[in-house]
């Protein structure tokens, strides 16, 4: 801001006898008004120059995640919405038993892949394709955490992911490392400054996803290993993966409830900056029957609701859809989903609390109408074109 202009008109002051006051010329008034103005105008060209040079705001990221299996049916689900999209993120990359990066599919999927890969490219979408510490697809410590604890492995890691992302003309590479340890904190966070770096120097982006919590400690030991504030300050997005706050192995319940991830914002906002962080939002239920969940889509979940006449219900504080049926064996189900209504509330939570953006977990079966939420709760310009990923100053 400009600094405030000098009076120019003494006043009298109070107590001075009037024979010592300095008298004004009729036309004092009309000269400390014209000051006045005059101040007034060139603190409103001031401001008005340092708007028009400062950067604006980043524009809402709109992420989506299309794992191998599912690719084919999300990547027709997002060019058919490519307004409402900003960058794809194929989950397609693992590790080995020795830490090296690997495709998760199997050679015969290759070129359908690719030529998905190729078709979202040309619509305009950023591709960030995911690198997940999976091996022959099943969650797997041990490669990243010889990686973590190695200098010299970490080094390669690092080496080797900078030169996929340029191989392959990535806009950057998002890291999905959920199998850690508390103890592997530090390394955790050394790694991703590190990788951090390299790709910055390439002009790359770095995307971190990280578990859902409300303090720093979370809920596990894989929550402690994931320093917020650390890799929030490196990283060019933090997703926080905000589902699964029931999943297969729980009893049943709503997937993200919104008061939850309303939390979990209010938390990770005190630790990221709120334009770097990208919600993670669900597009899928659990069918539970005998203490265990299967995962459904929603046309799935619309399927046995009709299949089995069972009645829709709608939990207001959670905001989600659920139904109860029992199955020809006289098995009972608890079915716990997302429609366009669930996921529209969570796009108003993102929205309202001024992150910068959300990613979609996984389209490709989903209430159709959700698309038309996210554009309305969410919209995008320019998408399909240059999205906000990009390196951090």
């Amino acid at each position: 801001m400009p600094a405030k202009t000098a009076q120019t008109c003494q006043r009298d002051t109070p107590g001075t006898p009037a024979s010592t006051r300095r008298r004004r010329p009729p036309y004092a008034g009309a000269v400390w008004l014209t000051v006045v103005l005059a101040g007034v105008l060139i603190a409103a060209l001031v401001v008005g120059v340092q708007r028009l040079s400062a950067p604006g705001p980043r524009p809402t990221v709109v992420a989506v995640s299309l794992p191998y299996w599912n690719i084919q049916h999300g990547t027709d689900a997002v060019l058919q919405n490519r307004q409402a999209v900003t960058e794809v993120s194929p989950w397609i990359y693992g590790l080995d038993s020795s830490g090296q990066i690997v495709t998760q599919y199997g050679p015969g999927q290759a070129e359908l892949i690719s030529a998905d890969v190729r078709k979202l490219r040309a619509a305009g979408m950023q591709i960030v394709p995911s690198l997940a510490d999976v091996t022959r697809g099943l969650w797997s410590y041990p490669p990243v955490a010889r990686m973590l604890h190695s200098p010299a492995l970490m080094a390669q890691q690092i080496d080797a992911i900078v030169r996929l992302v340029e191989a392959n003309g990535y806009a950057g590479i998002d890291i999905d490392y959920e199998q850690l340890r508390a103890g592997d904190r530090q390394d955790f966070t050394t790694f991703c400054e590190d990788l951090a770096r390299a790709l910055h120097a390439k002009g790359k982006v770095l995307s971190v996803a990280l578990f859902a919590k409300t303090s720093d400690a979370g809920t596990s030991p894989t929550n402690v290993a994931q320093d917020y504030r650390a890799i929030g300050q490196v990283a060019d997005q933090v997703r926080l993966m905000g589902y699964d706050y029931h999943w297969a192995g729980s009893p049943p319940g709503p997937i993200a409830p919104v008061d939850w991830l309303r939390d979990v914002l209010r938390y990770a906002k005190t630790q990221i900056p709120a334009d770097k962080i990208v919600l993670g939002i669900p597009l899928y239920g659990y069918d539970w029957t005998g203490g265990h969940g299967t995962g459904v889509s929603w046309l799935q979940a619309l399927r046995l609701s009709r299949q089995y006449h069972a009645a829709l219900h709608y939990d207001a504080q959670a905001q989600a859809p659920w139904f109860t049926y029992t199955d020809s064996a006289g098995r009972k189900h608890t079915v716990w989903f997302e429609n366009a209504a669930s996921s529209r509330a969570k796009f108003d939570v993102a929205q309202g609390a001024g992150i910068g953006g959300v990613y979609l977990w996984m389209p490709g079966y989903e209430d159709t109408g959700t698309w038309s939420a996210l554009r309305q709760a969410l919209p995008v310009p320019g998408a399909g074109g240059p999205s906000a990923a990009r390196p951090s100053p």
